[in-house]
């Protein structure tokens, strides 16, 4: 290797070729890494570990796993997660410190299988049958310990320059494990390990074959590929300064299956893709409709050679693309092919409508024989002994007489009670009249419409009646009845609940809600027609499961104070009311809308 920095020399040499001291245990033992390895007829992961162990297994369905439970155990330096690929059937591999003394190992299936656990000094495995080939691979390499990213990053420059040739490294304590292939570029930056390092004019042979050292992955460099690099790194993960390299010379880096990593100029890798045979898959959904997915799969498979299709009638979607690829599409539609959550809603819409009327009032009617309005006492004509008419008014012309009505248009309507009062004064007669009413009105609605819905799918739920309504069109040419045209329509009205729910990561649950009640007011004869009296809201929350919250809540008092009397008299103070008509009324109206989401099915299922 010629012209390699010292920097880029002493990391490789810390992360890949040396041993150094075992790190202290913590109390109790430890899991040591993971490994996932062929065997004939089989595939085997093996856990290793130091320390006695407890081993329970058991089996989860949807999707198809097989977790292990290892009691008196910490999760040590285990470096990497699984990087996705499918391996003898087994599509993942996930471990986690279950509890303080139980560390958890989760093998997720592409379909359930027989399955043995057998315990040995210092491992644990599971083999599974398998008829497929595949390479090996590893969660850690023992002997390097939990923070060799860091001394990779902050490593001393050595004295005299060291030449890196190619070695077959032992560790002390046994072979040096594989490190977990992963993609190039899409890696999560803060899972790799960081790179410091300057080149001067070194070749790009020797350059890829340097991060191919600190990186443990196997990266072949194309047929008459030549440059010089000239750069410096300082601190960056490494597929990020890998990437920028390759930028810089005008190429460009492919991962494939198994892990290996192709670099070459663009259109180099492009016109290999071209030649690689096609192979068509048949992929079944379970929960996704074929026709949704469609234009979702045709944005990763290869273009200009993949293609999707959709068959309705199998609910399948037929899948062509290169053999490189085509394994990456699958994965990618049974990633999309999940089980949908279901959301159930319940609202609760409480409205109170609450009407006091308090009515008084008094007439009075004053007239002799001779002189009076026949307005508010009848009188009878001596002459033919029938009542005069009722707005005809007799008047004395022989001689003084006085008469009277006050508050002679007032009148309660459905009075609660009614008294009359008459009197002689001299020649005159006094009549009064009481009316009197107090009356109360209460209207308690409580509805609690309840609908179970997909997630983000909108569910519509309307309890009520339709009512018709005439209109009438004035305006337009009037039958041979000479009436105007006039259609029917027809009106909703009860309670309504419209809700599109969505389940977020975290279990909460964000909704687009409407809600609506109303109702049919019948207006009075002379207007031959109806109102709708409606209460609605519209908005968007965003609440935990299970919990209840006012998502709308109004109340609206009306106070009406009318009073109609004799002038003066009827301003009076206390014996004011003697001499007036006076109605108080007070209208308030309460509404309160609930709304309590409950995760029926969230579509998970985690050991």
């Amino acid at each position: 290797m010629k012209r390699l920095t010292r920097k880029l020399v002493a990391a490789a040499l810390v992360l890949g070729f040396a041993a150094p001291a075992r790190a202290a245990l913590p109390q109790g033992g430890e899991v040591t890494g993971v490994r996932l390895q062929p065997a004939p007829g089989r595939a085997e992961v093996v856990v290793g570990l130091r320390g006695a162990v407890t081993v329970t297994d058991f089996v989860l369905r949807n999707p198809d796993r097989v977790v292990l439970d290892l009691s008196g155990m910490r999760l040590g330096a285990v470096v990497s997660a699984y990087d996705g690929v499918n391996r003898g059937g087994i599509s993942n591999i996930r471990y986690s410190q279950y509890r303080p003394d139980v560390v958890r190992i989760v093998i997720q299936l592409d379909a359930l299988k027989d399955y043995q656990v057998s315990k040995a000094d210092g491992t644990v495995s599971v083999s599974f049958e398998s008829d497929r080939t595949f390479l090996s691979w590893s969660s850690s390499t023992p002997g390097i310990p939990a923070d060799a990213t860091a001394v990779a990053a902050r490593a001393p420059e050595p004295t005299a320059p060291v030449e890196i040739t190619p070695v077959r490294a032992e560790a002390e304590q046994g072979p040096v494990m594989e490190r977990a292939p992963r993609p190039v570029l899409t890696s999560s930056m803060d899972d790799e390990p960081r790179i410091t390092v300057s080149w001067d004019k070194a070749s790009i042979a020797d350059v890829v074959t340097g991060f191919a050292a600190f990186s443990g992955r196997n990266i072949i460099l194309g047929k008459d590929i030549k440059g010089e690099v000239t750069a410096e790194i300082r601190n960056q993960p490494w597929p990020q300064a890998f990437a920028a390299i390759l930028a810089a010379q005008g190429l460009t880096a492919q991962e494939m299956p198994g892990g290996i990593i192709r670099v070459d100029a663009p259109g180099t890798l492009a016109a290999l893709d071209s030649l690689e045979p096609l192979e068509t898959r048949v992929i079944r959904l379970n929960y996704k409709q074929a026709g949704a997915l469609t234009k979702t799969v045709e944005s990763v498979v290869t273009k200009g050679r993949g293609r999707v299709v959709a068959d309705s009638s199998s609910n399948a979607l037929v899948v062509t693309d290169t053999r490189s690829r085509v394994q990456g599409v699958v994965d990618f539609i049974s990633g999309m092919d999940i089980r949908t959550a279901q959301v159930s809603i319940q609202a609760k819409i409480i409205f109170v409508d609450r009407k006091n009327i308090e009515q008084l009032g008094l007439k009075y009617d004053l007239g002799s024989r001779g002189q009076f309005f026949n307005k508010v006492v009848q009188r009878t004509d001596p002459t033919t002994m029938k009542p005069y008419d009722k707005n005809s008014t007799i008047v004395d012309l022989g001689g003084g007489s006085l008469s009277g009505i006050g508050n002679a248009e007032s009148n309660i309507t459905g009075s609660a009670v009614d008294l009359v009062f008459s009197t002689a004064i001299g020649g005159f007669t006094l009549t009064s009249f009481l009316q009197a009413l107090e009356r109360v009105e209460l209207s308690d609605l409580q509805a609690e419409p309840l609908i179970t819905t997909l997630d983000n799918h909108e569910a519509d739920i309307l309890v009520g009646d339709e009512i018709p309504l005439r209109v009438i069109d004035a305006s337009a040419q009037q039958g041979a009845n000479g009436t105007a045209r006039s259609t029917v329509q027809f009106k909703e009205t009860g309670i309504r609940l419209t809700v599109t729910p969505h389940v977020t990561n975290n279990r909460q649950i964000l909704m687009d809600l409407k809600t609506e009640r109303s109702s049919v007011q019948t207006l009075a004869a002379a207007d031959l027609g109806f109102s709708i009296q409606k209460q609605q809201a519209t908005n968007q929350l965003l609440v935990n499961d299970g919990e209840t919250s006012v998502i709308g809540g109004l109340t609206v008092t009306t106070v009406t104070k009318s009073r109609s009397g004799i002038p003066l008299l009827g301003a009076l103070p206390i014996v004011g009311k003697l001499f007036s008509y006076s109605s108080d009324e007070e209208n308030r109206r309460d509404l309160i809308i609930l709304v309590t989401p409950r995760i029926m099915d969230d579509g998970l299922a985690t050991p």
